[in-house]
């Protein structure tokens, strides 16, 4: 159980997270700031309480030990960029390079330029299938690491990751964690329009995985999901059930936020709501 100083800890992190990614994108004047939001206190979770991800990064004298984190989908760079920055992998400064030309941020993460990229991803459907092939190599190697790919609900359009499910459970790696990020939003509307995708959990089960549903905004929840799925004897599947937009009021639930940045006075709007006097 997190204590009452760890649940602010975390709700601190998430929320610097949310004004960084709207900064960015609104500086940007581009980016994907609607699924960007809804994975803030996923990630606040992971980074600073579930995972074993050094902020010194291959510095660190234990590096090879690090727990792995893909991003798969890759158009929430801005999630994972705010929370690199705000776990101390880079200066927060750098943030409103997002998308500039020469910049180590790009659209999408790119593997070898900023500390904390485990693999190049965007192509939407690839990054269970880069997670299998990672979880098996730790197994070969006797590393103790986890593997923790973080996926849309959309993504799961994608027939590769029905094979990426399929490949490990057969390959029994119970070292390997899907977090899906169930806004039910993706580009062109609602998921269950566009490709229905309902019963997930059922879905996922019958491809022989453990699966947990969520409220992927609860700190606790995210938190016990995470570390019963390490103890899991077979690949583990966190369904997360999340609001896309979260935390921006004029965002919040609306597929038009998928990929608009906010202007000026949004942004505003968005850091008044936000806690930034």
């Amino acid at each position: 159980m997190l204590t009452k100083s760890e649940l602010e800890e975390l709700k601190n992190f998430a929320c610097k997270t949310r004004k960084n990614i709207v900064k960015m994108v609104c500086n940007a004047k581009s980016g994907h700031p609607g699924g960007s939001l809804s994975g803030a206190d996923i990630l606040a979770v992971l980074y600073n309480k579930s995972l074993n991800i050094p902020s010194d990064w291959d510095k660190s004298p234990d590096f090879e030990k690090r727990d792995r984190f893909i991003l798969s989908k890759g158009h929430a760079s801005p999630l994972l960029y705010a929370t690199l920055a705000e776990h101390g992998m880079f200066p927060e400064e750098e943030l409103m390079t997002f998308r500039k030309f020469h910049s180590r941020l790009q659209g999408h993460p790119a593997k070898g330029y900023l500390p904390g990229i485990e693999t190049s991803t965007g192509s939407l459907g690839q990054g269970l299938s880069i997670g299998c092939g990672i979880a098996m190599g730790l197994k070969l190697d006797n590393n103790p690491a986890y593997v923790v790919v973080y996926t849309g609900d959309g993504e799961l359009q994608e027939g590769s990751c029905w094979e990426a499910f399929m490949q490990a459970a057969h390959r029994k790696l119970d070292n390997l964690i899907a977090i899906i990020d169930r806004n039910k939003l993706q580009i062109d509307g609602c998921t269950e329009d566009v490709m229905a995708l309902d019963n997930l959990n059922d879905k996922i089960k019958a491809f022989n995985w453990d699966v947990i549903e969520i409220n992927g905004h609860d700190f606790e929840q995210i938190y016990n999901a995470v570390e019963k799925a390490k103890k899991a004897v077979k690949p583990c599947a966190i369904i997360a059930h999340t609001i896309k937009g979260k935390g921006c009021s004029f965002m919040e639930n609306q597929a038009s936020w998928h990929g608009k940045a906010p202007n000026e006075e949004q942004l505003h709007q968005a850091l008044k709501e936000l806690g930034e006097e």
